[in-house]
């Protein structure tokens, strides 16, 4: 249906290790609307969440409970042909640009085996066609690295490459997972330039994995932060980013280095095992033992998530609900 969302995560959970196990996604929600294409970031610290939500949105692996639903397709109950034809529509760039290469063969053999496996041309004359296209649509040129070897290229052309491989199947949704992290700070800004080409001119949306909040705030629409599997707040990303509400955001965004010699660190915080915050049976918002404003109503349930100022931004903590009111 033309009004439903593009991609619609509903209620979706995943849990490693049976019913005591490790609670790495807690019931996720998220829409991306169809007919506006968006760059929306998933963040957080490492282990906070935001791969497994990437694998789970490309199929690698199904939800405990809940439903990704994508072009109104449930990604879970996918047979093996149908998931095929579901990776048309939603591709992937990942963290290291160099492994997703075979050294033994030049660059044109990344885009062979697409058009091979799609079956996007019928000649070599269109193969090429489809080729420079794509390379033409992140910045570069086939006859400067199609006959290349992966090694023979920058990390930075190496991941536009991916780029080029990933449009040319024109796929509605591109889940680039930590897409620059490998990537020389000097060449981050061609990655992330072409994710907004991509979103303006091709009309592709964008789920970007990322830890660095400067490019989120760079080139997102919308921002998602998670905290040990859980979502702490979402919003708009200039009034996530420039107004944080939830107090982990707050201190995310707090300890991003600034060129400021006055600057003091704020001394170590001792937290609890890990486990003792992510099992499945674990009460409470996982904040609790990091957080300046911890108090009991917090320990006893996670907190939804309240509004807190512009439309759409809101932040998982008793602070901005009637929980903490009602226990004083």
């Amino acid at each position: 249906m033309p009004d439903d969302p593009l991609l619609d995560i509903r209620n979706v959970r995943k849990v490693y290790g049976g019913p005591d196990g490790l609670v790495a996604l807690n019931d996720f929600s998220l829409q991306i609307p169809r007919d506006e294409p968006q760059i929306v970031t998933i963040a957080g610290e490492s282990g906070s969440g935001k791969s497994t939500l990437a694998n789970l949105v490309l199929g690698f692996t199904k939800p405990t409970s809940g439903q990704i639903v994508f072009d109104g397709m449930d990604v879970g109950r996918l047979s093996s042909r149908e998931m095929a034809q579901y990776h048309r529509k939603v591709q992937a760039v990942f963290q290291d640009p160099f492994g997703s290469y075979n050294p033994f063969y030049r660059v044109s053999h990344v885009f062979d085996m697409v058009i091979k496996n799609f079956k996007l041309a019928d000649t070599k004359a269109q193969a090429r066609e489809m080729m420079e296209e794509g390379l033409n649509a992140v910045g570069l040129k086939g006859s400067d690295v199609l006959r290349k070897y992966p090694h023979q290229l920058s990390g930075g052309q190496r991941q536009r490459i991916m780029m080029a491989r990933a449009y040319m199947v024109k796929p509605k949704l591109i889940v680039a997972d930590e897409p620059v992290s490998m990537v020389d700070a000097s060449l981050r800004a061609s990655i992330l330039d072409v994710m907004m080409k991509l979103r303006d001119e091709g009309g592709i949306s964008f789920l970007y994995v990322t830890h660095d909040l400067s490019t989120a705030y760079q080139i997102g629409d919308k921002i998602v932060l998670f905290y040990q599997g859980t979502l702490a707040e979402e919003g708009n990303v200039t009034d996530v980013i420039t107004n944080p509400k939830h107090p982990y955001v707050q201190l995310l965004i707090d300890s991003v280095p600034q060129a400021d010699p006055t600057r003091r660190w704020q001394g170590e915080i001792e937290l609890p095992a890990e486990e003792e915050l992510r099992t499945a049976r674990a009460t409470g918002c996982r904040f609790v033992p990091r957080c300046p404003h911890a108090a009991e109503v917090c320990k006893a349930a996670l907190p939804p998530l309240h509004p807190v100022g512009a439309p759409g931004h809101r932040a998982s903590c008793t602070l901005y609900g009637p929980e903490r009111a009602a226990a004083e």
